[in-house]
């Protein structure tokens, strides 16, 4: 779990005297190798990090990732001929929606036997179909032209304080944190409260009733209204009070579209 910096964070906890503060995390999963196996167990993240041997002097990084792509190309053939054959033999039955999915399955067998990923394909996709190759891929260069991994494995055991003699701007772990977050589209939103104020992530274009839902269930379920204030607003103001008397609080709907940096008070009736 890899907490991601943000500057507005501690900003805000001041501002309404927070007792904890929680910063937005974006979690990494290692996966040791490829393969169709390895790689199918990917199929439901968010974007791939791939790590390139840029140091050894035994690899050639490009020569790397296009054997990564073509074996996620792979992998997402096998992942579609299996549905294929599923769907042929259920189609059978005459069912109209599984004879449109066969044929729509055709067409992205062949798109991906022409060598090319499903990021390319145009069109929508079957929504069974959770593919690899549609997936943001983030490249990190273990060396000199990239990350020096080693040092900052051992930079990681030492204090904030100590970590930041040793460099000269933010650590490559900020880094990659932000190459993701522009890969997948991602934003920060946040709750200010004063048992905790924290750093949430949302994809872009979701909504207010989709960041109620990343907070609980419970209170996506139960969603009225949404007071919103942008951050620095807030902190102008000096507190949600504050804010709200020089009219800079407003209340939305569940279908307000969350911008970056809003800070968000869901209103919502628990459930019964």
């Amino acid at each position: 779990m890899a907490a991601i910096a943000d500057d507005r964070l501690p900003r805000l906890a001041d501002v309404v005297q927070a007792k904890k503060v929680t910063p937005a995390a974006v979690r990494v999963v290692d996966v040791p190798g490829t393969g169709a196996q390895l790689l199918g167990n990917l199929r439901q993240v968010d974007a791939l990090l791939a790590v390139l041997d840029d140091w050894s002097g035994t690899r050639v990084p490009e020569d790397d990732l296009e054997t990564l792509r073509l074996e996620l190309l792979v992998a997402d053939r096998d992942h579609v001929e299996r549905r294929l054959e599923r769907v042929e033999k259920q189609a059978k039955s005459g069912d109209p929606l599984l004879r449109t999915e066969l044929g729509e399955l055709q067409k992205v067998l062949a798109h991906i036997d022409a060598g090319r990923p499903l990021s390319e394909f145009d069109g929508d996709l079957p929504a069974e179909l959770e593919p690899l190759t549609t997936k943001p891929l983030v490249e990190i260069r273990n060396g000199p032209s990239g990350v020096d991994v080693k040092l900052e494995a051992e930079l990681a055991e030492l204090s904030e304080e100590e970590a930041s003699e040793f460099r000269e701007g933010a650590s490559a772990l900020e880094d990659i944190v932000r190459e993701v977050f522009a890969a997948v589209g991602l934003l920060t939103f946040f709750t200010a409260g004063e048992k905790e104020t924290r750093a949430w992530t949302l994809l872009r274009g979701r909504t207010a009733l989709d960041a109620a839902a990343s907070i609980h269930s419970d209170i996506a379920q139960g969603f009225i209204r949404a007071e919103v204030i942008r951050w620095d607003d807030l902190v102008a103001a000096g507190s949600h009070a504050e804010a709200a008397k020089r009219g800079l609080q407003r209340l939305e709907g569940k279908t307000y579209v969350v911008e970056d940096g809003d800070v968000l008070n869901i209103r919502f009736s628990p459930p019964r």
